[in-house]
């Protein structure tokens, strides 16, 4: 540890330009060395239950609409092929007038673009479908 007293030449009135950094080393390694060993301890003591999946088997009613979207993007209104979303968009308000509105469930290939999927439900919102689902293959057990 160094310290400086004043200078050689006796006057005891100049500014000392240096700071001592030596404090500032020691107190950042102290710090270091409990956060090297305060930290396993936290991370060992945090228990976190992750949600465990549940799958309802969903009774499909004749009303209720299919579209599938294929991996090239293709939609099908249950069999039938469509064209584009606009015509997805013609069929769909029809039937949102209906009392009571039919669900439409949509499935989506597994390879399917996420943009295909959204352009349909952008369109079933425009249409003023009000319950729009997902129809999902849970994954293997084994």
């Amino acid at each position: 540890m160094g310290m400086s007293v004043g200078s050689d030449s006796g006057d005891e009135d100049t500014v000392m330009s240096e700071i001592n950094t030596t404090p500032l080393v020691d107190v950042m390694l102290v710090l270091l060395i409990i956060f090297l060993i305060t930290s396993p301890v936290v991370m060992q003591m945090q228990k976190v239950t992750l949600p465990s999946e549940t799958n309802q088997a969903v009774k499909n009613k004749p009303e209720d609409i299919n579209i599938i979207v294929n991996k090239d993007g293709e939609i099908y209104w249950g069999q039938k092929h469509l064209a584009n979303t606009d015509e997805l968009f013609k069929m769909l308000s029809k039937e949102s007038v209906k009392v009571p509105q039919p669900a439409v469930h949509v499935r989506g290939d597994q390879n399917t673009r996420y943009e295909s999927v959204g352009r349909v439900i952008y369109t079933a919102q425009r249409a003023g479908v009000q319950k729009v689902g997902f129809v999902i293959e849970p994954p293997d057990k084994g």
